[in-house]
């Protein structure tokens, strides 16, 4: 799983979107956008596939259908990025940790995973003490654990029911692109 960040001014970065087993970087290519948004960073390692931009665009003038996959994909990302936008807005620290733990799960297909309060701090934009906090509530609930940097859900309706609204809009996003392609 990566994250795409931005950079928010006095060099530091907050994550704009994650990106995991649903997607790609730089989806923007469907639309001949051959730059990148910002700093991708990898969070949790794991196979990836890496191709030349050239060769991707040599298959889409090739393959109207992979044109369209990826134009799905890059509305359902586009979806993602203004839907964190609001949420990062107007939601508390405990739905928003609790949508990103979530978000994470779906993207790296495990409920365990490792990563570390600091980073999670940075990729909210806020404060390690803030997510400390945060996480202590989810744990005292026992909806997560976390040892080490070392992340486990143990009670996903749970964190569901405490995640913001924006978790289910962006799950629903995904969804429609899956459904939309499966029809065609």
């Amino acid at each position: 799983m990566a994250s795409i960040l931005v950079e928010v001014g006095n060099s530091t970065e907050v994550e704009l979107a994650t990106v995991g087993n649903e997607g790609m970087i730089g989806s923007m290519i469907v639309l001949n956008v051959l730059r990148a948004w910002g700093h991708t960073l990898v969070q949790v390692g794991g196979l990836a596939v890496k191709l030349p931009v050239a060769t991707l665009l040599a298959h889409l003038e090739r393959q109207p259908l992979l044109r369209t996959i990826l134009a799905q994909y890059q509305d359902a990302f586009t979806r993602q990025l203004f839907q964190v936008g609001a949420c990062n807005l107007l939601h508390t620290m405990e739905e928003r940790c609790a949508r990103w733990l979530l978000m994470t799960q779906d993207r790296v297909g495990q409920a365990t995973f490792v990563l570390t309060q600091q980073f999670l701090a940075q990729m909210l934009g806020v404060r390690r003490a803030t997510v400390g906090l945060a996480l202590g509530l989810l744990k005292r609930a026992e909806l997560i654990t976390y040892v080490r940097g070392r992340f486990q859900i143990r009670d996903r309706a749970g964190l569901e029911a405490i995640a913001c609204p924006c978790y289910g809009h962006i799950t629903a996003a995904y969804h429609r692109m899956q459904t939309d392609l499966s029809s065609t």
